[in-house]
């Protein structure tokens, strides 16, 4: 989204340059110099990026800013669906994209069904996915962080928990994967292929519904099938949008955790000893990796009024953009070595990976306890952990940052 260097030719106004040699690799020196020339920037491709940590929070918990594009200038789907295309109503009703009182309503269902009894009753099960695909790799003499553990765990474990583990998985996981593209601020998936992923995601979560209805578990899905509040219960739309949130959000995040900080820990070997010599630190250093390397880089809302971030005003109707990525290593709030991995950072947990406000991740403690055991169990497992000499290869996504692959040996 532009350049930041004024030495380098690029599209001036924009604010980031993906087309940056190396950004993919390395997004965090763009952030910090526009953060400090333009923390509230406009660019010339509409949105606005805020990059400071406490213009960050103030915004993600500020009540009168929504998430729902029809208060937005511009209709992010005008180009990819017609005004009658059914495809452009899904997804509306999952509640990352609904405002209160129905963003309320909605999450005080969704969280009865989503206890925290249940993440917790999966750490057995997560240990024994873990440990089966190390196993593959101690037998293997090494493999791909990505592709054996980082994707097929949290993809079977969601499938698990919802109850409909015989289905596809690498067709879904693909699907999603395609299907994720349409949160990229530049899109440069083929709308085809996004309407067929569309579709194909629509279709599988249409029949795992009813087959469920059919055939009633001690499961997730049941659950949200089955839910009520003071006779509440979701809509048919609202639990297909549901479930097909948990899939997407409930694996892509989480796959990108696990690579950024297995990754990060390969690039900071003083720290990957620290936690090898000390691994009752596993659980303040997912939040350091979080911090430092986020698997959701951005999040965006709407101003329905005028809104002042600063000195700057920003006018109703626009898309914000707090980049987290760069609020996540703010030194104003981290400290000077806010640039620096520190697994025993005392402020770590205070990074902004999982969002805020109404909106903070409803899968945040599955997702730790899933990096924990797969970071944690890696380094346990392989004392000579360490890259391949084949470079590690960047999805190219600006929200959802994470690799493509990350072949080790071990």
């Amino acid at each position: 989204m532009g350049t930041v260097d004024p030495e380098r030719p690029g599209a001036p106004g924009l604010g980031l340059d993906p087309f940056a040699p190396g950004f993919f690799a390395d997004p965090y020196a763009q952030y910090a110099a526009l953060r400090r020339s333009d923390p509230v920037h406009h660019s010339a491709l509409g949105p606005w990026l805020c990059t400071r940590y406490e213009d960050c929070v103030r915004l993600l918990r500020t009540p009168g800013l929504s998430v729902e594009d029809r208060h937005a200038g511009v209709d992010r789907r005008a180009g990819r669906y017609a005004p009658d295309d059914p495809r452009r109503e899904r997804g509306t009703r999952a509640i990352l994209n609904l405002d209160p009182p129905d963003h309320t309503r909605l999450r005080r269902l969704v969280v009865r069904a989503f206890t925290p009894r249940r993440v917790e009753a999966l750490g057995p099960r997560i240990d024994v996915l873990v440990d089966r695909a190390l196993d593959a790799g101690a037998a293997a003499g090494g493999f791909d962080v990505i592709t054996d553990l980082a994707f097929p765990l949290p993809f079977t474990v969601i499938s698990e928990m919802l109850g409909v583990p015989d289905h596809d998985g690498q067709y879904l996981r693909d699907v999603s994967h395609t299907l994720v593209r349409a949160l990229e601020p530049l899109v440069t998936e083929d709308d085809d292929a996004l309407r067929a992923a569309s579709d194909a995601m629509h279709d599988a979560v249409e029949t795992m519904i009813a087959e469920k209805r059919a055939a009633p578990g001690d499961d997730l899905l049941t659950a949200l099938i089955e839910v009520r509040d003071d006779g509440d219960a979701l809509s048919d739309a609202e639990l297909h949008d549901q479930v097909t949130l948990l899939y997407i959000a409930g694996h892509e995040t989480t796959v990108n955790l696990i690579g950024n900080g297995v990754w990060s820990l390969l690039r900071h070997p003083d720290q990957l000893a620290r936690l090898r010599a000390d691994p009752g630190l596993v659980g303040n250093a997912v939040e350091e990796l979080l911090r430092y390397d986020a698997p959701v880089q951005f999040s965006r809302r709407i101003t329905r009024t005028d809104v002042t971030v600063g000195d700057v005003t920003i006018p109703a109707g626009s898309f914000v953009f707090t980049v987290l990525g760069a609020a996540n290593r703010d030194p104003a709030h981290f400290g000077p070595d806010a640039d620096r991995l520190d697994l025993g950072r005392t402020l770590a947990p205070q990074h902004l990976a999982f969002g805020g406000g109404i909106h903070h991740c409803l899968g945040a403690v599955l997702a730790r306890a899933e990096a924990r055991a797969a970071i944690g169990g890696l380094v346990r497992r392989f004392p000579r952990l360490a890259p391949t000499d084949a470079p590690p290869d960047w999805n190219g996504r600006l929200v959802l940052r994470g690799l493509e692959s990350l072949p080790v040996t071990c």
